[in-house]
């Protein structure tokens, strides 16, 4: 795992919903749990992205506008810096680039075979675009991580996002490249930022079908959103068969979080990370990359979702009716005045009903699974009706 205390300086201040102590508590529940010290475990040294690093992805003008706005803290309008969304603050640049350097670093364990799984679970700062920041996100680490990759001679690389919002920026950075199969599930653009990610975005001209996007209606929870994971996201990944599976696991999808409308509980994100394990078994020779992203929850989702990640990560999963050690409760009043939960489920049972048992076109996620398959399958030769 990719960690510096440092990647908490990612901070927007304090009215901010992406406020840095979600992953505060997320280390402190995770070293509680015994997730840290699990055999195999280990913490990656973490160096600050050089410039030529940033800009595999990003415009020189653009790292050079991060770095004045950290320093004028005035904003600039040209690369949306200083907007509601992504606020100046002193140092940007440098808290930015620390948490792609963490990004890259586990991107370098794996590629390397240093070890099968990496995590920065600061990372996943998925919108941010080539000329200017976006969504809360000033440097795209996932894209920048996954074109370091490329440069190091890496042929398929796969990216998954589970993130409530579209995974824009990544898509964006290669939609155009067939060596990235880009797959995002997210809430439908008609109820939610960033407004993009429809079924019939697929690609460019060079590479039809490698964009793969799943738009699910405002209300969807643990079963549909699942039936949905299972009807397009193995059926392609066992098809292009990544080197890397890379992955994106923004927890913003649960019931609880403030600023989007699915309404997954912690055990259905818990089942997701599961199976994103056995699909990098499966499909990537066991190669698992993989980020944190969005997630507002602060004490009652985040620390609990993201726990359960590293654990899976670890190979060390957590029983779900395993209650939170008292002192992380304790450290959790002492930080934020809140009443941390109690155990690390929700009292959830996930199940589902496989698609290809049937299709209800009466059904909105049934529709958008239906849009998604036919959009994409047939670029990679598989029947969007089997």
């Amino acid at each position: 795992m990719a960690w510096d205390d440092g990647l908490t300086a990612y901070d927007f201040g304090p009215q901010h919903p992406m406020a840095p102590i979600r992953v505060e508590l997320t280390m402190a529940l995770s070293r509680e749990l015994g997730v840290l010290d699990a055999p195999g475990v280990g913490l990656l040294d973490v160096e600050p992205a050089s410039d030529e690093l940033l800009s595999l992805v990003h415009d020189r003008a653009y790292i050079e506008a991060v770095k004045r706005a950290g320093r004028t803290l005035a904003p600039d309008d040209t690369h949306l810096l200083g907007t509601a969304d992504n606020p100046v603050f002193p140092d940007m640049h440098d808290a930015a680039a620390l948490i792609t350097g963490a990004s890259v670093a586990a991107a370098r364990a794996v590629w390397t075979g240093e070890t099968a799984h990496a995590a920065n679970i600061a990372g996943g700062l998925h919108h941010a675009m080539r000329n200017h920041a976006w969504g809360f996100c000033v440097y795209n680490d996932p894209a920048i991580a996954i074109s370091w990759l490329l440069e190091q001679g890496a042929k398929r690389i796969a990216y998954v996002d589970v993130d409530v919002h579209h995974g824009d920026g990544v898509q964006n950075a290669f939609y155009n490249d067939p060596r990235v199969l880009t797959i995002s599930l997210h809430e439908s653009p008609v109820t939610l930022f960033p407004g993009t990610g429809q079924a019939s975005e697929t690609g460019g001209p060079d590479a039809e079908g490698y964009a793969v996007n799943v738009a699910l209606p405002a209300g969807t929870g643990d079963t549909g959103w699942h039936r949905a994971f299972d009807a397009v996201v193995p059926p392609l990944l066992h098809e292009f068969q990544p080197e890397i599976l890379v992955t994106q696991q923004g927890c913003d999808t649960h019931a609880l979080d403030p600023l989007a409308n699915l309404t997954l509980s912690v055990d259905g994100q818990r089942r997701a990370y599961s199976e994103l394990h056995k699909l990098a078994q499966k499909t990537a020779g066991g190669r698992w990359l993989l980020f944190g992203g969005g997630g507002y929850g602060l004490v009652h989702v985040v620390p609990r979702a993201w726990t359960h990640l590293l654990a899976e990560a670890a190979g060390h999963p957590i029983d779900p009716d395993t209650e939170t050690p008292q002192k992380w409760r304790d450290f959790v009043r002492e930080r934020t005045g809140e009443l941390a939960p109690l155990y690390m489920t929700d009292g959830r049972e996930v199940s589902f009903a496989p698609f290809v048992d049937g299709y209800d076109p009466g059904d909105a996620v049934d529709r958008a699974i239906h849009a998604t398959r036919t959009a994409v399958f047939p670029s990679h030769g598989i029947d969007p009706s089997l």
